[in-house]
């Protein structure tokens, strides 16, 4: 029998399933406006702040200061693994660590956008601010057509960068798995396996 570490405890397991589930509920029922996509980013948004406090306080491997390298780690590690004699981490390996950087930064951008298209729209959190008050005041001093067009060019601007932000995070997820396929095969390990059950080979 093996011998086998714990890696990922289960708030990070959880963490992980539940943002695959949600992100992809979310991205697929974005074009419809629906309350279930509405429901799913409301979702994504508490789990991208959970992560982010893990990060601060979770388990060891699931903090930022076990995965966050300097550029030179990660410039080191992506030339051993195109030498093909690359580095075994237990935890998150350079590149693997930038790459959650890059989905929560981006995850982070994809939730704030979706928050103002809504808030544009006079729903949700963000729906009172100043903004808002701007185009309320507009529309009282200028009349209700230059109100609505302003509140139409507020929400067309968000929604664009929102997009982009989404579509740009199926090019992170598609990278990641790319990165999960390699490394498992360079050191003879299901990665995916590992983030279920938690354990991975000592």
């Amino acid at each position: 029998m093996k011998n086998t570490v714990q890696v990922w405890d289960p708030l990070i397991r959880i963490f992980h399933w539940a943002l695959v589930v949600f992100f992809t509920t979310a991205f697929i029922t974005g074009d419809e406006e629906s309350i279930l996509h509405i429901y799913a980013g409301y979702t994504v948004i508490g789990l991208v702040l959970f992560r982010i406090l893990l990060g601060f306080i979770g388990s060891d491997h699931a903090r930022f200061r076990d995965f966050v390298f300097g550029p030179g780690k990660l410039v080191d590690y992506l030339k051993s693994l195109v030498s093909g004699n690359s580095k075994r981490y237990i935890g998150h390996n350079p590149a693997g660590g930038y790459m959650v950087v890059a989905m929560l930064i981006t995850l982070l951008v994809v939730c704030v956008t979706g928050l103002k298209v809504y808030a544009a729209e006079g729903h949700g959190p963000l729906a009172v601010n100043a903004e808002t008050s701007l185009i309320a005041s507009a529309r009282a001093e200028e009349g209700s057509e230059v109100g609505e067009k302003s509140e139409n060019n507020a929400e067309e601007f968000w929604e664009e960068i929102h997009e982009a932000a989404s579509y740009f995070m199926l090019v992170l997820i598609a990278l990641h798995i790319i990165g999960v396929v390699v490394s498992g095969r360079l050191h003879k390990e299901n990665l995916v396996k590992a983030m279920i059950t938690g354990s991975k080979d000592a």
